[in-house]
């Protein structure tokens, strides 16, 4: 479930009809080889310096990273063979456009100075190749490309982060980006970036499915699978990336905080991954969780790990991840409410289905704090204890209000679904969800570890990061600069606070669940 973004490329409204819309209800019963770098053609040109000679934020920045010109659908688009890559490893990409060449560019999301981007890698004159149209599997409805390798991009040199690969056809007909993680191999003493490629290819339309959506628009013809072997339909090949993870990222390194990068498909993969890390972010729209990935994360917070949800709707769906002919975890598979006709889970695999329902219910709330509760809204984001460290330096009082913050998803503590104490309600936001008044809520809980838990609530938080302007438009759901400073600071407050080491040996949750609901 999502929403226009300020940069219109979601447009997904009609989703929400395959998932509940308002109200969380009540809680129910309970690989394949890597090619070698390309060494064909001209050397790679590499922009900047290396990563341990200079921060990561004193060097230059470019100013025409992002796409100007996407040109008509099929100019150019492509995928790349895996999510992430440790630093050195090859990536392979598949790329089809019908021009004679095209250029590759390489560019490190982050902060330079102001820019959010800097150039890594650059490739000119490789061949342009139109690949076959794509197929759909009968019984999955699964999207099927079948595209072959066109170049393989060597990383050596590339420093841990998130990148977007931008696809220029040499004639100027068109843009289009390939998002890549390189990830960090050891997490301890730092933030931990977590990026949600799950989600992103949930939501991905390219060829026509989703994991919401197929012909008729709706669950009857969706996706039970989706692969990354297919180029992102949204914000020209970038998935949600730009929307709900780049401005985080660009926040975070702003701040010089000591960062890692990683995926939610890694940290499944690797159970050890988190060990020792100060904190892990899940960011703007983290929805499609595997059991894997959930336990590594509850394993990592129950040893001290800080842990911010800087968004809404978090660990919603139980994924299960299978191979293609790529390699491993490159399909999502989400059979949602016909989990029954899953042959995985006939085999004896956990049911791909919420979280928060049978079988195997394990409601969201029980590691966040917080649970889903409802969509589609727009309302005031509300203070409510202005004395709490996460506002400190934000001059709000009780009662403030931001309009337009909470939405489009929205999170809130019930305690009818299992919720760690103690924790605190620091931001109650009343909403109307499709004419049923609840509320939203920014919380925060600690456990006997010392790890703290930071939940916002609302979908728009880290789009908010990047809301500078005056008034708000239509373009970013209203939300204003006044909005873009509360969230800003709240979230430099958060993560210098989570940086530092387990939150709640410094800052331990006062309970208030007896003032704000009545709840002992």
């Amino acid at each position: 479930m999502t929403e226009p973004s300020r940069r219109g490329v979601l447009g997904l409204g009609l989703m929400a009809a395959a998932v509940t819309s308002c109200g969380t209800g009540r809680p129910a019963p309970a690989t394949a080889p890597h090619p070698s770098p390309d060494t064909a053609g001209a050397s790679p040109q590499r922009a900047g310096v290396k990563a341990d000679e200079k921060p990561e934020q004193s060097l230059p920045g470019a100013a025409d990273w992002e796409i100007t010109n996407p040109g008509p659908a099929g100019a150019i688009e492509g995928f790349a063979d895996r999510v992430s890559v440790l630093p050195g490893e090859p990536v392979g990409l598949h790329v089809s456009t019908p021009a004679a060449a095209f250029t590759v560019t390489a560019y490190r999301i982050g902060w330079y100075g102001g820019a959010r981007a800097r150039q890594v890698w650059r490739r000119e004159h490789v061949p342009g190749t139109k690949q076959p149209a794509p197929h759909v599997d009968g019984a999955t409805r699964t999207v099927l490309t079948g595209w072959q390798q066109t170049l393989a991009v060597d990383t050596a040199g590339w420093p841990e982060g998130a990148y977007l690969l931008r696809l220029d056809v040499e004639d100027g007909s068109g843009q289009r980006y390939v998002p890549l993680t390189v990830r960090s191999a050891i997490t301890a003493g730092k933030t931990v970036v977590m990026a949600a490629p799950a989600t992103w290819q949930a939501y991905n339309e390219w060829g026509g499915y989703s994991l919401y959506n197929g012909p008729t628009g709706g669950l009857a013809t969706r996706s039970l699978k989706v692969t990354f072997d297919r180029p992102y339909e949204y914000d020209h090949g970038a998935g949600l990336f730009l929307v709900y993870e780049a401005p985080l990222v660009s926040l975070a390194e702003r701040l010089g905080l000591p960062l890692a990068y990683t995926t939610g498909i890694d940290v499944a993969r690797e159970p050890g991954l988190l060990h020792g890390a100060a904190a892990v972010l899940s960011l703007g729209h983290d929805e499609y969780w595997s059991p894997e990935q959930r336990a590594n994360v509850v394993a990592a917070r129950d040893a001290g790990t800080n842990l911010a949800i800087l968004g809404a709707n978090c660990c919603f769906r139980r994924v299960r991840f299978e191979p293609t002919e790529l390699g491993p975890d490159r399909t999502v598979v989400c059979y949602k409410d016909a989990w029954a006709q899953d042959p995985g889970h006939r085999a004896g695999a956990p049911a791909t289905t919420d979280f928060r329902v049978g079988p195997g219910a394990d409601p969201e709330s029980a590691m966040l704090g917080v649970i889903y509760d409802g969509y589609p809204v727009d309302a005031p984001y509300v203070v409510g204890s202005p004395d709490h460290w996460a506002f400190e330096g934000t001059g709000v009082t009780a009662g403030a209000s931001f309009p337009h913050l909470v939405g489009v998803e929205y999170d809130k503590v019930e305690t009818a679904f299992p919720t760690p104490r103690p924790i605190e309600v620091i931001a109650h936001s009343p909403v109307v969800c499709e004419g049923r008044r609840s509320h939203a809520d920014t919380a925060y809980y600690t456990i006997p570890s010392g790890a703290g838990v930071f939940a916002t609530g609302t979908m728009r938080w880290v789009e908010t990061l990047d809301a500078h302007g005056p008034g708000g438009t239509s373009a970013d759901h209203g939300v204003d600069a006044r909005a873009g400073d509360l969230v800003r600071k709240v979230t430099e407050n958060v993560l210098r606070t989570f940086a530092a080491g387990p939150a709640g040996h410094t800052r331990p949750a006062q309970d208030n669940l007896g003032a704000v609901y009545g709840v002992q």
